[in-house]
């Protein structure tokens, strides 16, 4: 999915189309909520998709880049002290907590901690 974001965003393509899962769906919400998207749509009723709409400021993507911390061969897990802040507060860490996904600065608050999926910015 992240992969798809950041090659759409690149190619400056309005809408990005991802198979669905519940964890990508949240995920999803989290980046719209904090507008690195415009909005994220379920399609389908068998097969279901994500459809995801970029947002742009002029020619230039707002989100500047994606990365994939935690992955299958090496889960990373923090506490709720050791959240890291992406670029010094202007990026989101996006966390799976006990309560759900939500940001860093969210978990951090609630103190809870989880597995660190991605970074944004």
């Amino acid at each position: 999915m992240l992969t798809r974001i950041r090659n759409g965003a690149r190619a400056l393509q309005p809408v990005v189309e991802v198979p669905h899962s519940r964890l990508k769906e949240a995920i999803a919400g989290v980046l719209r909520r904090e507008g690195y998207i415009a909005d994220c749509t379920v399609e389908g009723q068998r097969c279901k998709t994500l459809k995801l709409r970029l947002k742009y400021q002029g020619k230039k993507a707002v989100i500047e880049d994606l990365r994939r911390v935690s992955r299958p061969g090496l889960r990373r897990y923090v506490a709720a002290r050791d959240i890291p802040r992406v670029r010094g507060g202007v990026g989101v860490a996006i966390l799976s907590t006990s309560e759900g996904v939500m940001t860093g600065v969210q978990a951090r608050r609630k103190n809870l901690g989880g597995e660190l999926l991605c970074v944004v910015w």
